[in-house]
C-alpha cells in the first residue's frame, strides 16, 4: 500500500473545496492506498485567515511529504498551495498525477490545467 499526498484547491469556496478533498481521500482509499491530506488536518487547528498560521500549515505539509510515495493533484485548477506542493514533490522526485475524483487512475502525465484564481 503506497502513502499518497493529496493536493487539492482548499481557499475560495472552502465548504465546497473540503468537501472536494474528501472525496479526492476517498478516490485515493478505493484505489487501495492511504492517504494523507494536510489540507483538511491543519485549518481544523490553524486558522488559515492568519498568514503565519497559514505558512506554519504549509511548512508542515511539505516536511510531510517526503514520507509520502506519491502526490496526486485533483480539481479543475492549480492553486498557488498546490504548485508550492507540486514543485516540492518534483524536487523529491515523487511522482505526480493528475487526477479527478470522477476518473480512474491516470498515468503520470504534465499538468496542463489552469491556474486557480
Amino acid at each position: 500500500m503506497k502513502l499518497i499526498y493529496v493536493a487539492s484547491p482548499y481557499a475560495g469556496d472552502v465548504e465546497r473545496n473540503v468537501e472536494y478533498a474528501k472525496q479526492a481521500c476517498r478516490t485515493v482509499m478505493e484505489s487501495g492506498h492511504a492517504f494523507l491530506a494536510p489540507h483538511l488536518m491543519y485549518p481544523a487547528v490553524l486558522n488559515d485567515a492568519v498568514p503565519e498560521e497559514r505558512q506554519a500549515g504549509m511548512e508542515m505539509g511539505l516536511t510531510l511529504l517526503h514520507r509520502c510515495d506519491e502526490l496526486w493533484a485533483f480539481g479543475p485548477c492549480v492553486s498557488s498551495g498546490m504548485q508550492a506542493e507540486i514543485a516540492e514533490a518534483e524536487r523529491l522526485r515523487i511522482p505526480v498525477r493528475r487526477m479527478d475524483v470522477t476518473q480512474e487512475l491516470a498515468p503520470e502525465r504534465t499538468l496542463d490545467v489552469a491556474l486557480c484564481g
